[in-house]
């Protein structure tokens, strides 16, 4: 009797549609990363010349405050560098970032600082600099994840390298957080001392900068002991910050 042979199947056609589909998905996230590249280049140039109307931080903030039952407040004035008290520049230079004027968008000495200060269980530190806060109000969602700081530190490349320092400090002090629902230097001098951006005294500069690490936490008016030795700190290292002059 004879024996019947049964082909045996081949598995060529299986490795062929898991390869199609491999190459499938490599040209997808391809052209994800090409889109991602060209709109992130867009608004980096765009935003450049043109006043950033708002940032996620604004809109994350409202959010919460409508979750919570709170009345939403907003303040948000754009103004020119030129209409902003150099004080004021001073004050956040020597509050949140010294040596801005001198890197390239990320100070490393003083990220390796934060890491050792965080690994001894102190206050977490971020070491972030002017540029790399502005990447982040501006294109980015708060948090800590790699993610977000891979993205900040990408956005932080191309507006250094596009905007200058000039530019990201105007768009930084049109952009931050100074105040519970209070944006930028204008808003929050009003909000704060009844005045304009542009004749705030060394020890008004200096309050508004001495909040910035919690901003809805601290008050730069009747401020507690903790805000007046941030006052008097960074009245001091202004005074060693000289003149500034944004490189061309």
């Amino acid at each position: 009797m004879a024996t019947k042979i049964t082909p045996r199947k081949s598995k060529q056609p299986i490795k062929k549609e898991t390869t199609s589909f491999m190459s499938k998905l490599i040209r997808f996230l391809f052209k994800i990363l090409l889109w991602f590249i060209g709109l992130s280049l867009f608004f980096v140039v765009f935003f450049k010349f043109v006043p950033v109307p708002f940032t996620p931080l604004m809109v994350i903030r409202a959010i919460e405050n409508k979750t919570a039952g709170k009345e939403v407040f907003f303040s948000h004035d754009w103004e020119p560098i030129e209409n902003i008290s150099m004080n004021l520049q001073k004050a956040v230079i020597a509050s949140e970032d010294g040596t801005f004027l001198k890197h390239n968008g990320f100070d490393f000495v003083a990220m390796q600082k934060a890491y050792k200060s965080n690994e001894r269980g102190r206050r977490i530190k971020g070491g972030s600099t002017i540029s790399q806060q502005t990447a982040k109000n501006v294109f980015l969602w708060q948090g800590r994840s790699y993610l977000r700081k891979g993205l900040e530190a990408y956005f932080t490349l191309l507006i250094e390298i596009i905007w200058g320092k000039e530019r990201i400090m105007e768009v930084y002090l049109n952009s931050i957080e100074m105040g519970n629902g209070v944006y930028g230097a204008q808003a929050a001098t009003e909000h704060w001392y009844r005045k304009d951006a542009s004749s705030l005294t060394l020890i008004q500069a200096a309050g508004i900068a001495a909040i910035l690490p919690n901003p809805r936490k601290y008050s730069a008016t009747s401020s507690s002991t903790y805000i007046n030795r941030r006052k008097a700190k960074i009245v001091r290292v202004m005074r060693q910050v000289g003149k500034i002059e944004y490189p061309k």
